[in-house]
């Protein structure tokens, strides 16, 4: 498992329960304090992490004899950590994603830049509502693992299951990472909502709309549309939007106060992906050709070109439309 954030140390804790598994931190102090307290202290302090599980700062030794590799570092230093560790990788050895966005410039979902830099790996992600306090206090949660290799997929869905845990196959890679990055910035809308107090009705007309968005996006890159009513899809959206555990709709909701994004996330100790993301999937949806007109508010509120509030207007004004306009990609 690499990287030892919140969802990444309890990813590594879910594996423990089934396989060996070896949790990498970038901070030698973090690992050995991990080590040696048996606690994510940075990120998840009031719970202990898995007797069997072993924490390293050492990428060689973390990577020494895997069968499987986890990504879970966030979409701007994905590249950067792979690079580094592909060498250390054994060959064919699957490499799972838990990261949830896009990369910038490339605009390569994280399964893309793994072909990339490992070509020839079975590669895919791991996604769903998975709140990682959650997932560590053993409440019962479900997910989704997708592999371009279903024999594989079959394989990874019995590491990471366990009674409190149940997780399902999928073949659709695309859509459940599409899914995955574009709800982020759908949960940033839904926390600016609640920043401005609109209430229930808004903040439902924002999450539905939103998983069209998610659907138009993932179905126009090859997507399979009944990912997104899964729970890659609603699902994530769901638990993203509503929970106060959410980064992505904590960020959102100080924008909603009124706040500028740079004092927000000077704040914040770990990454709310949907901030980047807004406008990776915005040039990507230009790239296509396609309207996603709320995340192109989100983004322009991130990007400081407009307040939270005047984003109302821009969306309660657009023309007219069919309900389904666009779901399946045009």
């Amino acid at each position: 498992m690499i990287g030892a954030g919140s969802w990444g140390t309890a990813a590594a804790c879910l594996a423990s329960d089934n396989e060996p598994t070896v949790l990498w931190a970038r901070s030698p102090e973090l690992a050995e304090e991990m080590a040696r307290t048996h606690v994510n202290k940075r990120y998840l302090p009031e719970y202990a992490l898995h007797d069997r599980l072993a924490v390293t700062s050492s990428l060689a030794d973390a990577l020494d004899g895997a069968d499987v590799v986890v990504m879970a570092v966030p979409s701007h230093g994905f590249r950067s950590v792979l690079e580094e560790a592909a060498p250390l990788i054994m060959a064919g050895a699957p490499v799972v994603s838990l990261s949830k966005g896009v990369e910038q410039g490339s605009l390569k979902r994280m399964t893309e830049v793994v072909g990339e830099l490992l070509p020839g790996h079975p590669t895919g992600v791991l996604t769903g509502p998975n709140l990682a306090k959650e997932i560590m206090a053993g409440r019962p949660a479900a997910s989704v693992v997708a592999m371009t290799d279903e024999g594989v997929g079959a394989s990874l869905q019995r590491v990471f299951n366990t009674p409190a845990f149940r997780v399902y196959t999928n073949p659709d890679v695309v859509g459940c990472e599409v899914a995955g990055a574009l709800k982020n910035v759908m949960a940033l809308a839904a926390g600016m909502s609640d920043g401005m107090g609109l209430g229930d009705n808004t903040k439902a007309a924002l999450m539905t709309r939103g998983l069209a968005e998610l659907t138009r996006l993932g179905v126009a890159l090859g997507g399979n549309p009944l990912t997104f009513i899964g729970l890659a899809g609603m699902g994530d959206l769901v638990a993203t939007c509503m929970s106060k555990q959410s980064r992505n709709r904590y960020v959102g909701e100080q924008l909603g106060c009124g706040r500028h994004i740079d004092d927000v996330i000077a704040e914040m100790r770990m990454v709310a992906e949907g901030v980047k993301t807004s406008r990776a999937v915005v040039a990507l949806a230009e790239r296509l050709g396609l309207e996603l007109p709320i995340a192109s508010q989100v983004a322009a509120v991130v990007n400081g070109e407009r307040t939270a509030a005047e984003t109302i207007p821009a969306l309660m004004g657009r023309q007219m439309r069919a309900e389904l306009y666009g779901i399946d990609g045009s």
